[in-house]
């Protein structure tokens, strides 16, 4: 048992330090994701984590969590995994913001906006919602009185909102009426430089728009 919370309590840890690291890059204007990579590129001593929105999945937000608690309960204070756990859960608050300050550029605010969240399975490619950081962006986004759609292919109804949210179908009418389009999860099959193309602007969580030259000026990046 040990074993596995110490293999996603790593994980944890060092994406906090990767989130910790892509809020200080924001604040220096640099590009997180260019770092991590660069700093890759290090054959011995590094391994490459990367940011996002907030942790997701029945493992790594959960299992540190109860290491945590049961480690201080036998009096024993896990410092390391109770900041990176703070680390984690503040990243959809800043997601909103980013989203906030990219609605300021045209001058809107969240509160009546349009917003389309691509993507609310808690990873690329899965069809798990479990502890998905999109579950609580849109809770944060609808109470500051956005409405809120969502596309995802492999998630057609996502009940842990209130009300449930069913998947729109990804089409050009439906982009350019939003005021914003947020990629929460990066899932293949989807074209994101149609999708940066239609958009007035795009919120990019993951990294999906990398390599798209045209429109960037559209793209706010976490």
């Amino acid at each position: 048992e040990m074993v596995k919370l110490l293999e996603n309590t790593f994980r944890s840890v060092n994406i906090g330090l990767v989130n910790e690291m892509a809020l200080m890059c924001r604040n220096f204007d640099l590009d997180v994701w260019e770092i991590v990579d660069a700093a890759a590129t290090k054959p011995f001593g590094f391994m490459p984590f990367y940011p996002g929105p907030g942790l997701g999945g029945h493992c790594i937000p959960i299992d540190p969590v109860y290491l945590s608690w049961k480690a201080r309960a036998n009096g024993f204070e896990p410092r390391f995994i109770d900041l990176a756990t703070a680390v984690n859960a503040s990243m959809p608050g800043h997601v909103i913001s980013l989203i906030g300050e990219g609605l300021n550029r045209h001058r809107k605010s969240i509160n009546s906006s349009k917003v389309l969240v691509m993507g609310v399975a808690y990873k690329a490619d899965v069809s798990d919602t479990r502890e998905s950081p999109a579950v609580e962006i849109v809770r944060r986004l609808r109470a500051s009185g956005a409405t809120v759609m969502y596309h995802d292919p492999l998630v057609p109804e996502l009940c842990e909102t209130d009300p449930p949210l069913k998947s729109v179908p990804l089409t050009a009418k439906i982009v350019r009426v939003q005021d914003a389009v947020v990629v929460v999860t990066d899932h293949q099959g989807i074209d994101y430089e149609w999708l940066v193309r239609h958009s007035r602007l795009l919120v990019d969580t993951r990294n999906a728009t990398r390599g798209i030259r045209h429109g960037r000026h559209k793209i706010v990046k976490l």
